[in-house]
């Protein structure tokens, strides 16, 4: 592994960064706020000089450095164990048909350009053929879902200076994943019984999970992952989730709190306002990295749930990819709500091509001195 010497200096502060992040997204006051980022477009690696002059090629790297605060986590396989195997079933000029590691058969472009498959069919349409995956790939006790423990202690003492957080798997968003928009469509509609055995099966496995990890951890946070919003709300209705998701939702919070684990956040993309409220009485009290342009400004979420919602993301990236007075601007709204707390900054995605390096330069020096300079 090659080293990775950093071109940034690290923000100054007086709190190490699990001090600084525990605290900020508790409404707690704050040397200055948490530094970090969520990644770069796999382009970015390919067109920004700075990666290709310094041989990054992956987000750690990136992180390591642009010198943003260190963040860790712990992860089982909560999904299907094992995956699809990735084939290739046809070749055409400029795209292939595949079939995924969801068991999906798709189509993708095979010019060198990173874009969203065009998905044409799962392996999963009728409970019968759930059945056979279910008892082929979803076994709970596998053991090749199992961590070691003895590198989960070594990689996270007690005494650590970095937050870290245990992930809580997916109730419905990997199940789309794998039975496609379409399908999932269709699935509640003819197979309800089927849709909820496998939201059921995907909590069992997240619980016997967090059984396995949380006695030997001090985890700072929760995460989750469920992208099932888009610009005009939820992929499935409003009822699925809070009589289907949000009960499961309620079982992980139970086992989260026994170890006091207060703060949980899911990535889910746009427009989560008609969930909101059973995510959050499911236990969920944060989104992560949550997109504007599919959503709303993070102040307006943050204003209408005081204390009860954070935010970790929410900088605007058509803003960065426009220009400096767009940023600045931009930025500018975010001042009380940083100052609130309970909200930490960064491109509310991982970051496009379309954002120019001098533009991305020029956002992280700009939010560095509106919120990174220590009180």
């Amino acid at each position: 592994m090659s080293h990775i010497t950093p071109i940034r200096q690290k923000w100054a502060g007086t709190m190490t960064d699990r001090e600084r992040f525990n605290r900020q997204i508790r409404f707690q006051s704050v040397d200055r706020s948490y530094n970090m980022e969520f990644g770069w477009w796999e382009e970015n690696y390919q067109l920004w000089k700075v990666f290709l002059d310094n041989n990054i090629t992956s987000e750690w790297q990136g992180n390591i450095l642009f010198n943003f605060d260190k963040m860790g986590g712990a992860h089982e396989n909560t999904f299907l164990c094992p995956g699809f195997e990735h084939k290739v079933l046809e070749r055409h000029e400029g795209y292939n048909i595949v079939i995924d590691g969801n068991g999906v058969i798709c189509k993708e472009q095979n010019t060198g350009h990173a874009t969203i498959p065009h998905y044409l069919r799962s392996s999963i349409e009728t409970p019968d053929d759930w059945k056979r995956v279910k008892e082929e790939r979803f076994i709970i006790d596998d053991p090749r879902r199992f961590t070691d423990i003895a590198k989960l202690k070594a990689y996270l003492p007690d005494d650590r200076d970095f937050p870290a957080g245990v992930h809580c798997g997916s109730m419905i968003g990997r199940v789309r994943d794998m039975l496609t928009f379409e399908g999932l469509s269709y699935a509640c509609a003819d197979y309800p019984d089927m849709v909820e055995d496998m939201v059921e099966t995907c909590c069992q496995l997240v619980e016997a999970s967090l059984d396995r990890l949380l006695p030997h951890a001090k985890f700072d946070f929760a995460t989750g992952w469920e992208d099932i919003c888009f610009r005009s709300g939820p992929l499935v209705t409003v009822e699925f989730f809070r009589d289907i998701v949000m009960p499961r939702y309620k079982r992980i919070r139970r086992k989260l709190d026994q170890y006091g684990i207060d703060v949980w956040y899911t990535d889910c993309d746009g427009d989560v306002r008609p969930i909101l409220p059973y995510l959050l009485e499911g236990g969920i009290n944060a989104l992560f990295p949550f997109e504007v342009n599919g959503c709303a400004h993070p102040g307006e979420i943050l204003d209408m749930y005081p204390g009860a919602i954070r935010i970790l993301g929410g900088v605007d990236k058509v803003q960065m990819i426009k220009g400096k007075a767009e940023i600045k601007a931009y930025l500018e709204t975010l001042v009380p709500y940083v100052e609130r707390g309970g909200f930490i900054p960064f491109c509310d995605h991982r970051c496009p091509p379309d954002v120019s390096e001098e533009n991305y330069f020029y956002y992280l020096d700009l939010k560095e001195k509106m919120f990174g300079i220590p009180k």
